[in-house]
């Protein structure tokens, strides 16, 4: 893992959305292109990559069925009453669950693209905090204070860490944006 402020592409660009037919095309073509100059290591990163991006996507499905499953059979017995603490838990950390993996998937996929050489320390912390807000959603309420005081602290902790990072990643691309704008390239130079 690393810290250095992410090269990936803007969301707007076509590469952030590397789901669409064509673009996985070109995400192949463009894979299978640098394989013969890729170390050994390398080329173990791309396979372990693409193995868990396909292990992850088939959890994905196999979840996304259950919560149907599940939301469907509540329906059906009339048991469907989000404001139903236990049903509220339960949809819910199905759904919390489903955007945790899918998040992985993507920071998954980025890697395997070779979007980003390694996994960035926010994606890792964002997925800590979904991680935690999913705790929050399906905790009993008799839980201990002491348990809750302990998760509130870590949350808090997570969300200064990754706030503090993207404010340095924001500084470092504004001081970039400015040296580039100070010097601009200049035509047959």
């Amino acid at each position: 893992m690393t810290d250095e402020p992410s090269t990936s592409p803007s969301p707007a660009s076509p590469m952030r959305q590397p789901y669409r037919r064509t673009e996985w095309r070109t995400e192949w073509q463009t894979l299978r292109e640098q394989w013969h100059v890729m170390t050994f290591y390398e080329r173990f990163e791309q396979v372990v990559a693409m193995v868990l991006s396909a292990i992850i996507a088939v959890i994905i499905v196999i979840s996304l069925i259950q919560l149907m499953q599940l939301v469907f059979t509540m329906l059906l017995v009339d048991a469907f009453n989000p404001l139903d603490h236990a049903v509220f838990q339960t949809v819910f950390g199905a759904i919390m669950t489903l955007l945790i993996a899918m998040e992985f998937k993507h920071s998954i996929i980025k890697v395997a693209f070779r979007h980003e050489n390694i996994i960035q320390v926010k994606t890792v912390l964002l997925i800590a905090l979904l991680a935690l807000a999913r705790k929050f959603v399906i905790l009993d309420p008799g839980i201990a204070p002491a348990k809750v005081a302990a998760l509130a602290g870590a949350t808090l902790a997570l969300g200064v860490t990754y706030w503090l990072l993207r404010e340095r990643d924001d500084r470092l691309r504004a001081s970039r944006d400015a040296a580039a704008s100070a010097n601009p390239h200049r035509d047959g130079v």
